[in-house]
């Protein structure tokens, strides 16, 4: 097995190994490569959908996406991404087409926090499609002092798509309407210990504790150290790479740009935190 940085502080690119005979030893240099790089991609994969459910096991517990629709029939907690880019008419459904063009973190709507989400390439198109990655690490230790106290032990309020519940019509009519999820601003990473910016542009409703006029003005001033920021990784997929990346400290978005009637799907699976305190803040 061989381990490449293609950034010194994000990503991690791991060839050379099968997922399906992991040893501890090795299955323990991935994760600890993961947890260091933000995004662990292994290359050159050949799995069946129980095969990715089980490698996916060893990272934590799997949880079923809310957008029901794009659930595999057979197994709930793996969605298939990228089904369904035209509607019955012909034309593009934007929906499913820019799905996840945000920068995002995934499933901050959610009470639980989602350690990380695991995508496994099946149909890979001839370009474009990539995904980008940030490091919140890096976002929140580029604040400027004052920005940081004033931050320090606020929280804020996320549902699916936020204030403007973009892709709303993705879900089921009794999800649509679920309160929202409160996380903190700045949390401390369970495992590494080192703290982040949680304040996911996309899906935040507004920072409790401030008029609507102060968390807006709040959010504009934290997104550009969030989607700016230097420490970044932009991976272009192949077919047969499983990419896993840690929601409890980076964004992520699909840069789009693939061309339509080519295919790029993947698995993916969601993979929650258990067995440790699920709202620790800064």
């Amino acid at each position: 097995m061989r381990i490449e940085r293609p950034h010194p502080e994000i990503g991690a690119l791991a060839t050379g190994v099968d997922v399906r005979a992991l040893d501890d030893g090795d299955w323990q240099t991935l994760y600890r490569a993961w947890l260091d790089g933000i995004v662990l991609v292994v290359r050159d994969q050949t799995l069946t959908k129980a095969e990715f459910l089980a490698y996916s096991r060893r990272f934590g517990r799997l949880k079923p996406h809310r957008v029901r629709r794009t659930r595999d029939p057979e197994h709930a907690e793996l969605t298939v991404m990228g089904i369904g880019t035209r509607k019955a008419d012909g034309r593009v459904d934007a929906s499913i087409y820019n799905r996840g063009g945000h920068w995002h973190t995934d499933s901050p709507w959610d009470d639980e926090i989602c350690k990380g989400t695991q995508l496994y390439g099946v149909a890979i198109p001839s370009s474009g499609g990539d995904t980008a990655f940030a490091s919140m690490y890096a976002a929140y230790d580029a604040l400027p002092d004052d920005l940081r106290q004033r931050i320090a032990g606020l929280e804020a309020e996320y549902i699916y798509g936020g204030r403007k519940r973009e892709g709303h019509d993705l879900l089921e009519p009794e999800d649509r309407e679920r309160p929202p999820a409160v996380h903190p601003l700045v949390r401390r990473h369970e495992e590494t210990g080192r703290l982040s910016l949680y304040a996911n542009p996309h899906h935040i409703v507004r920072i409790r504790g401030l008029s609507e006029a102060e968390s807006d003005a709040l959010v504009r001033t934290l997104t550009p150290y969030m989607v700016e920021t230097p420490v970044q990784y932009r991976h272009a997929w192949r077919k047969g790479d499983i990419v896993i990346w840690d929601n409890r400290c980076g964004l992520h978005r699909a840069c789009g740009g693939y061309p339509i009637d080519e295919a790029r799907i993947h698995w993916r699976t969601t993979i929650m935190q258990d067995g440790v305190p699920q709202r620790l803040a800064a």
